[in-house]
């Protein structure tokens, strides 16, 4: 009895000691489908980008989109951002959705910086990341969008919807490996 009490305190201890050793994570909110909204995370800013196309929300979209582009030719920059909000409008105006458009997101993985290909950051931004989402289609089909995210000067996340336009900021970008992290690793999700 005395030796399995014994036996008791010392994996009590252990476990208090390694729950000491793990960082906190970081509380972020969630949308009600449970994946991170808003600009003050990366992943937030991708999982709205790809809101924008789901819910046909050309609002949305804008908002969380890059105002004006790193280091793309602005007419170019701007008018792939006018298309965009033309087709998602198009889109809503439809009653019947596209079959291989998006209809919710099913996967969400940890944002991740670019390991080649970024020398230097635009003016007026602090970090580049990149987030992996994974995307349910209105056909049940399954695809994997990654998104391409900048830190502005005062900590919002931003999507940069074309960096096939601006391929210096990111050139290494489609040669990175696949995420493996859920985001939840690194978040503790708020509703």
């Amino acid at each position: 009895m005395k030796s399995s009490i014994t036996l008791l305190l010392f994996f009590s201890l252990l476990m208090s000691v390694n729950a000491a050793n793990v960082p906190a994570r970081e509380i972020i909110r969630v949308a009600s489908d449970g994946f991170p909204a808003g600009q003050e995370t990366p992943e937030g800013a991708a999982c709205d980008l790809a809101r924008a196309f789901i819910k046909r929300d050309a609002g949305l979209f804008t908002n969380v989109c890059l105002s004006f582009p790193p280091t793309a030719t602005p007419p170019e920059y701007a008018a792939f951002l006018q298309q965009t909000v033309d087709s998602i409008t198009k889109e809503a105006a439809r009653k019947k959705r596209s079959k291989r458009g998006p209809k919710a997101i099913g996967k969400v993985y940890a944002a991740r910086l670019i390991a080649t290909g970024v020398s230097r950051l635009p003016a007026g931004f602090q970090q580049i990341k990149f987030v992996d989402v994974g995307l349910i289609l209105e056909d049940g089909s399954r695809t994997l969008r990654r998104t391409l995210v900048l830190r502005d000067g005062v900590g919002r996340w931003y999507v940069h919807p074309a960096p096939q336009i601006t391929r210096d900021l990111a050139p290494g970008l489609n040669q990175e490996t696949g995420s493996k992290d859920d985001f939840s690793k690194v978040y503790e999700p708020l509703k």
